[in-house]
């Protein structure tokens, strides 16, 4: 498995100098406590924590230039930090530096509703905006699940349940501020819907994973609030049937807003943690918004499909409460994997392939499972082809590490032969940089050497990620 391999290390000089000037400025607002540190070396993934030297609470873009500036300078790394719950060890400080905890960059506004849009500071994050524009009639539909930070969803280029409907954070984001690796400060575009001015350098920011610069603000696309919602509960009698379902529904011109899949082994961790009363099988969970009638008829057109693919239970739900009954088993996915095997760890890992090989990805994965012996429950964003394993293990036992490591290499390499990616909303961070030149080839990774060269040239930008140093060009 990938572990934490330093290829530089910032020079203790260099972090002194850099330490001695941020303190007057920063105050208490800069901590070497270690366990402040290793709170901020690791993510919610498996991989081990690799704590920063330092960690720096900056409350406004002055202080983030100040920092940057000051990192530059003595070439100290810089990785920025939302909440922490990136899943491939994106804040691990691989080579020692300064972590930036953007949590008090947290301000919102404005709103236009005529523009649906609004602009973010970096540390809000998901639901502190939704809340925010709960009277305002409009909303954020970007949800990963875990209540992120905006700036960490930018960087990761996040997705999610609604993505079928709405789209990704790459479809949501509309202009970015950041700073430079040399305090540069960058506004990517400007507030028009659309451009043909020049390179798309809002998209270059988002999933950059803080490799070219520090997110400051964004501004945002908004959605009007759906007058009526309407959700199922579908139970089939194989894999096979719920995936081919999906595709049916998907192909069908309904407007569904989400489509999920929970396989059986998930469903059985599901009702076990949860206790809901779920039926056992292969199951979906599809959404529609909108006008009530349109709504009610497209759910009904779901309905008859599900029973052309054999399945054993159809439940609807409207009011919010049964429909956050539904969805609690879909947010419980995670928590109830870990619970099959009290005290073991987890690898929330993920791949998307094209929607017509879906199911046979899925198919691969559960028979690889079978095969080395490895728990993982399947669940997914079926519309959009993207599936994820909870992989539960004990990393003490070398016989399980080594399996759930050809697990994961399978996985990767599974998903870029049916014509897809090793990973459709986690990002790369280190965890799965080994795979990168098998997806976009010697010539892809050269493209991002240079763009990563030329914005960040002393490589001080969260280094380490996305791509292997050692296949960059010459740094100064």
């Amino acid at each position: 498995m990938p572990q934490p391999q330093p290829l530089r290390a910032a020079s203790p000089d260099g972090l002194a100098l850099v330490l001695s000037a941020l303190a007057p400025r920063l105050g208490a607002r800069l901590s070497t406590a270690f366990p402040v540190r290793e709170q901020h070396g690791r993510d919610a993934s498996y991989l081990p924590a690799c704590p920063p030297d330092a960690v720096a609470y900056p409350e406004n873009v002055e202080d983030v230039v100040f920092i940057l500036q000051t990192c530059h300078s003595h070439r100290v790394p810089v990785i920025p930090f939302g909440t922490g719950t990136s899943c491939e060890g994106h804040v691990a400080a691989l080579h020692g530096g300064i972590c930036l905890n953007m949590s008090r960059m947290d301000a919102i506004g404005p709103v236009s509703v005529a523009d649906m849009t609004c602009r973010v500071q970096p540390g809000v994050t998901r639901k502190a905006l939704n809340a925010w524009l709960r009277d305002t009639g409009l909303f954020f539909p970007v949800d990963p699940g875990a209540d992120a930070s905006l700036g960490g969803m930018i960087s990761t280029r996040a997705s999610g349940t609604n993505a079928v409907r709405y789209g990704t954070m790459k479809d949501h984001v509309i202009s970015v501020d950041a700073v430079l690796a040399d305090g540069t400060v960058l506004r990517t575009a400007s507030l028009a819907r659309k451009s043909s001015a020049g390179y798309n350098l809002t998209q270059l920011m988002v999933g950059a994973e803080g490799t070219l610069g520090v997110i400051v603000s964004a501004t945002l696309r908004l959605h009007p609030i759906p007058e009526a919602v309407e959700t199922a509960l579908i139970a089939f009698p194989s894999s096979a049937a719920a995936i081919d379902c999906a595709i049916a529904i998907m192909g069908s011109g309904i407007q569904v807003a989400r489509i999920e899949y929970l396989d059986d082994v998930q469903i059985r961790a599901i009702e076990r943690y949860s206790r809901l009363g779920l039926s056992e099988g292969d199951t979906l969970i599809v959404e529609c918004s909108g006008d009530p009638d349109s709504v009610a008829r497209q759910m009904r057109w779901i309905g008859e499909i599900a029973v052309d693919f054999a399945a054993s239970s159809v439940t609807t739900a409207r009011s919010a409460d049964a429909r956050g009954r539904i969805w609690k088993a879909r947010h419980d996915a995670w928590w109830a994997a870990i619970a099959l095997r009290p005290g073991a760890k987890g690898i929330p890992t993920d791949s998307c392939v094209p929607v017509s090989r879906l199911a046979e990805a899925i198919d691969g994965a559960r028979r690889d499972c079978a095969e080395l012996g490895v728990t993982a429950p399947i669940c997914g964003h079926v519309g959009d082809g993207n599936f994820h394993l909870c992989v539960v293990f004990d990393p003490e036992s070398p016989r399980e590490a080594t399996a759930v490591e050809t697990l994961l290499e399978r996985l990767s390499r599974r998903a870029i032969a049916l014509g897809g990616t090793i990973t459709g909303e986690h990002g790369i961070g280190y965890g799965k940089r080994a795979f990168m030149a098998e997806e976009h080839g010697e010539a892809g990774l050269r493209a991002m050497a240079a763009v990563k060269r030329a914005l960040d040239p002393r490589n001080i930008m969260n280094p380490g990620k996305i791509i292997e140093a050692g296949g960059l060009p010459p740094f100064e």
